[in-house]
């Protein structure tokens, strides 16, 4: 009786619900406009009903998890992060590509169906963290503290990276990130903790590497009553380890990844082939001016100039085609979902709930960020899709499973 009576309790915040189901929708009339193309294209025509069948599935699961007692994901945490290092580590031997992604293995198939792990990954990894952290008594005071919450996501990280999938690797970064702020870790000590990798990319330039060392050396003996001598050391040398090895580490990369970081600094470098995808994305938002051309009526997209536009590319089809107001809605509706998702957090019953709430923000706001950053020129291409907008099952899935398991350790039930 009691199992039945915690099914029974039905959990829902209604504005953050209601808003990612108009979103959802949207993403499938956007979808659809996508698809309508002057020479029909195989890939594209007909998807939008596929991606209106995951979201009718995605609306079940929701269904289903929203109800789920709250002390069973803390249960499960462990286990399902088990599993997803299992299927990453399946993914890296065995895992096969999709679509255009370059010599990308991110997808296993199993009974005919493609699905991705790593979607999987980002929740299970979310969970994992939050019951590691709310399970300190104090909050994480040192690097060393740190240590098995960066092992914790770490591992999922560097199964993506050899995929390699450096976008998604990203978003384990930003989970990282958030759980550890959320937790109570010093802005410092997270700033130390991510030094590496802005020695990494300054690193280009020798002088401007050496000004960064001596400012990082300034930084942290300004900030030394809060570090033990050997985490000192290990920060210095974690820095010049970065610098280091930048260079076989940038050789080490696939063509395409190193043309893409090339091409982010200067499109017009090679805007034929590399520099391709962000001049018509640019292009295509651009050339929508303040309401856009009209639904299905983008020019880059009919005569299919924007490459992935069904998935990386969908928020150039809505500038095209609803111009820069069309834009705006979309970006304040992911501003109020994620505003939602940090109310949430601050009014969270227990730590564990704060945790997963607010690590489901980090990966969504770094899908958001990279993802429009990316469609404009702030951002590098990465290949990473725009949640509940872009075209994917698993990921629309598992989008909607983060988003039932939001509104459920919301309750505390």
């Amino acid at each position: 009786m009691a199992l039945r009576a915690a099914f029974e309790k039905w959990s829902l915040d209604a504005p953050l619900v209601g808003a990612v189901i108009v979103l959802a929708l949207f993403g499938v009339a956007m979808i659809y406009s996508a698809g309508q193309l002057e020479v029909p294209s195989s890939v594209t025509y007909g998807i939008w009903k596929k991606q209106l069948v995951w979201l009718l599935l995605a609306l079940m699961a929701f269904t289903v998890v929203a109800r789920v007692p709250v002390r069973w994901f803390e249960w499960a945490a462990w286990p399902a992060y088990g599993l997803a290092l299992v299927l990453l580590g399946l993914t890296v031997v065995m895992g096969s590509g999709q679509g255009t992604a370059q010599g990308v293995r991110s997808w296993l198939s199993f009974a005919g169906l493609q699905f991705q792990p790593s979607e999987f990954a980002k929740l299970a990894t979310i969970l994992a963290l939050a019951r590691l952290l709310s399970a300190r008594q104090d909050l994480p005071a040192t690097l060393r503290e740190l240590i098995a919450p960066a092992l914790i996501v770490g591992l999922p990280l560097g199964l993506v990276i050899l995929q390699p999938d450096l976008g998604t690797a990203l978003v384990f970064v930003a989970i990282l990130f958030a759980g550890l702020y959320w937790a109570g870790a010093p802005i410092g000590m997270l700033a130390l903790l991510a030094s590496p990798g802005a020695g990494l990319i300054l690193s280009f330039d020798a002088r401007v590497f050496a000004a960064y060392i001596v400012l990082l050396v300034g930084f942290v003996y300004l900030y030394r009553y809060r570090l033990y001598l050997i985490e000192t050391v290990a920060v210095i040398l974690a820095n010049l380890a970065a610098g280091t090895v930048a260079e076989p580490l940038w050789n080490s990369l696939e063509p395409y990844q190193r043309a893409r970081l090339l091409v982010f600094l200067d499109p017009g470098a090679d805007p034929k082939g590399a520099g391709w995808h962000l001049i018509q994305s640019q292009v295509a938002i651009g050339s929508g001016g303040l309401l856009g051309k009209g639904f299905t009526l983008g020019t880059q997209k009919r005569y299919a100039f924007l490459p992935e536009q069904h998935t990386d590319f969908i928020f150039s089809v809505v500038g095209e085609e609803l111009g820069f107001l069309g834009t705006l809605i979309t970006v304040l509706a992911f501003a109020f979902i994620l505003r939602r998702l940090v109310r949430m957090a601050e009014l969270a019953p227990e730590p564990f709930a704060g945790l997963v709430l607010f690590g489901i923000f980090g990966a969504w706001f770094a899908h958001v960020l990279i993802n429009v950053g990316m469609t404009i020129g702030f951002l590098p291409i990465t290949g990473l899709p725009l949640t509940f907008l872009s075209y994917g099952g698993s990921f629309l899935l598992m989008s909607f499973m983060a988003l039932a398991i939001s509104v459920r350790v919301a309750t505390g039930d």
